[in-house]
């Protein structure tokens, strides 16, 4: 079964065409900057080669095709037929509670996803994009959403409620859902894979920080707590996003600085945390590199990034009374040493210690932490896309028998 995986963001897809059976990743694609001058296909065969194609293309619809096109261009030849692909993974931000699990999306199913935007206004419009542009492009496909939520469904009623009046839950499902659900999902488990360790035993806290960022706490194989909650906006910082904030700094920034309900909307969602917060950019490489240089403000942003994710690694220490493995995942902490050391620098009370001999490297499997360390601390590289395929291919299969 051959089983493409599209993960679609408001100006860039990935996308992994993956053979089940054999466990090989036929292609990687990379597009960027959709809408925006300068757009880039990036392209990975089985051999790790990569190549650049600079394209124009004006929106999801036309990349699809792009790289279609591509996929049964003899030069490349992953396909000799876009007959080939049995079915399409997408991976689906917000389920709310309409959906317990991976479902195969039909034109009721799409207008359910639709229904949730407001609840991940970054990420819902670009899911949609991307499930029309494959209905547009591979109409004889079936489409199966992913949901980035349903991971974290094992949470208890006192970590995933509110406090406020009940009938906010039970009329509008207003409660925490968590996110980055298959990342959590695929490193916890290919951790304690590496490590030789039952799942079902142990205390584990996954850190996936790379522009979303979220922590979760897994003990004895199920979920007890993550950080994201109703959207992806609560939580520690993000590349725009603003975290965890006293909820009266909203009518009083609606009062004094003259702020319609939109534009606070658009204001924690686009215009915080790393972008606003640092005035210079929302990429965490840049502001890293004013860290290193010793850039007063910077350093502030870097010193905030650090506490919010102490704060939860401390907060799930509680819940679970200790943690056995600390996995470290996601373009930040799988590619950055700086990143990982300041971590672990501040995780001296629980018996981490890092092994700076090992440190020094990007995107790799490796434990970081001594042999004498109490807590094991390792980094895994995220694959989403092997899980969301993963879901696919269960789905394809019951349908079929």
């Amino acid at each position: 079964m051959k089983i493409l995986v599209l993960n679609a963001g408001s100006s860039s897809i990935k996308y992994q065409l993956r053979d089940w059976e054999t466990q090989i990743v036929l292609n990687k694609w990379l597009v960027e900057r959709i809408w925006i001058d300068g757009s880039l296909i990036k392209h990975t065969n089985t051999e790790g080669q990569k190549t650049t194609i600079e394209w124009n293309l004006e929106n999801h619809t036309v990349a699809l095709q792009k790289v279609l096109d591509l996929l049964v261009n003899p030069e490349i030849w992953a396909l000799t037929s876009l007959t080939e692909i049995n079915a399409i993974g997408h991976r689906v931000v917000h389920w709310w509670e309409l959906f317990k699990e991976s479902v195969i999306i039909t034109g009721e199913v799409k207008e359910q996803i639709k229904s949730l935007i407001s609840l991940a206004p970054l990420h819902q419009p670009a899911n949609i994009m991307g499930i029309e542009a494959c209905e547009n492009v591979l109409s004889w496909v079936p489409n199966i959403a992913v949901f980035d939520t349903a991971f974290h469904q094992t949470m208890k009623p006192e970590h995933y409620l509110y406090a406020l009046p009940r009938e906010y839950y039970e009329e509008y499902g207003v409660r925490r859902y968590g996110f980055h659900g298959t990342s959590h999902d695929y490193v916890s488990h290919r951790a304690c894979e590496i490590l030789n360790l039952d799942y079902t035993t142990q205390k584990i806290i996954t850190c996936h920080i790379g522009n979303g960022w979220s922590v979760t706490a897994i003990q004895n194989g199920e979920v007890v707590d993550t950080s994201l909650g109703f959207t992806p906006l609560e939580g520690v910082m993000m590349g725009t996003r603003c975290w965890d904030i006293d909820p009266a700094i909203i009518p009083f920034l609606m009062k004094n600085a003259n702020l319609s309900i939109d534009d606070i909307d658009t204001m924690m969602n686009k215009k915080s945390w790393l972008l606003g917060t640092s005035g210079i950019s929302a990429d965490h490489r840049e502001i890293e590199n004013g860290y290193i240089s010793w850039d007063e403000m910077e350093t502030i942003v870097i010193k905030m990034y650090t506490k919010s994710i102490l704060k939860y690694i401390g907060a799930y220490c509680a819940y679970m009374n200790w943690v056995d493995v600390i996995v470290l995942t996601a373009g930040t902490l799988e590619n950055s040493a700086v990143e990982r050391k300041l971590l672990m620098d501040n995780l001296w009370y629980l018996g981490v210690k890092l092994d700076e001999s090992k440190n020094d490297f990007r995107g790799e499997e490796r434990v970081i932490s001594t042999d004498d360390s109490k807590v094991t601390v390792i980094v895994v590289p995220t694959d989403e896309e092997k899980m969301i395929a993963g879901d696919v291919a269960r789905l394809i299969n019951s349908s079929l028998s």
